[in-house]
């Protein structure tokens, strides 16, 4: 498998990078790939089928200079800050482990290196629900994926500092939802390394998440293709730097 070391640029690069991996990787021109990555600026990304006006403040986002980019994958809106977050993302066939055929064992599969790097600071860390994991029994990390002709992308977040004040800004979460976790505002529900007493910077996040990704599957590191760059580059044009496809529900 291979390993593309810490990418930092805009949203809609970052998830044309992703699609263009799995296109590459459903064509056999590339192996199995895990990234990690940063958004800069902070961002939003909404899922493939929400609607933007109805999960995210438009108004608010816009004010903050956070951008909004549709992803391919499924899930809810996720807001991605810059001084405080990284991402990471999976490319794999299906029929590299058999976990990997179930939707929910396959999270699990997939995001397992981030329960081992909450759990190696020494926090109460597990999964919850579908494709959430907790620290102490809050919201740290969400997943979404997708699947297309036997590869699977699957990307989630991983919130060492997140400031969760800008995230209740720009996302509308419902108090409906809220209460169906047995909570009443988004500071009972989500958490970061940060809100957990464990500071860390960014190169150290990265550096503990990559080791946990090396220890779980066999990477080497490597670097994107120039079909997967120029690829990337279409997708930004067609899809991920387009209003239309952005802003459709």
């Amino acid at each position: 498998m291979r390993f593309i070391p810490l990418i930092v640029a805009r949203p809609e690069v970052q998830m044309a990078i992703d699609e263009a991996i799995m296109r590459a990787r459903i064509e056999g021109k590339v192996p199995d790939t895990v990234r990690l990555y940063a958004f800069n600026p902070s961002s939003v990304t909404i899922g493939r089928f929400q609607s933007v006006r109805h999960d995210v403040d438009l108004d608010a986002a816009g004010r903050l200079g956070i951008p909004v980019v549709r992803r391919i994958t499924g899930g809810g809106s996720v807001f991605h800050d810059e001084f405080g977050e990284i991402t990471y993302s999976v490319v794999i066939g299906e029929d590299y482990h058999p976990a990997l055929r179930n939707v929910e064992e396959s999270y699990r599969y997939l995001a397992g290196p981030l329960v081992d790097a909450l759990k190696e600071l020494g926090l109460d860390a597990g999964f919850s629900g579908l494709n959430d994991i907790v620290a102490n029994g809050k919201k740290i990390s969400g997943s979404a994926q997708t699947r297309r002709k036997g590869v699977i992308l699957q990307h989630g977040t991983f919130m060492y500092a997140t400031r969760v004040e800008v995230l209740a800004k720009v996302l509308r979460i419902s108090k409906a939802k809220l209460s169906d976790k047995g909570v009443s505002s988004i500071w009972e529900r989500v958490t970061t390394l940060e809100r957990e007493g464990i500071k860390l910077n960014r190169w150290e996040t990265y550096e503990l998440l990559k080791d946990k990704f090396f220890a779980a599957f066999e990477l080497e590191e490597g670097q994107l293709t120039d079909y997967e760059l120029e690829l990337a580059e279409k997708l930004i044009e067609e899809r991920y730097g387009n209003p239309e496809w952005n802003e459709m529900r």
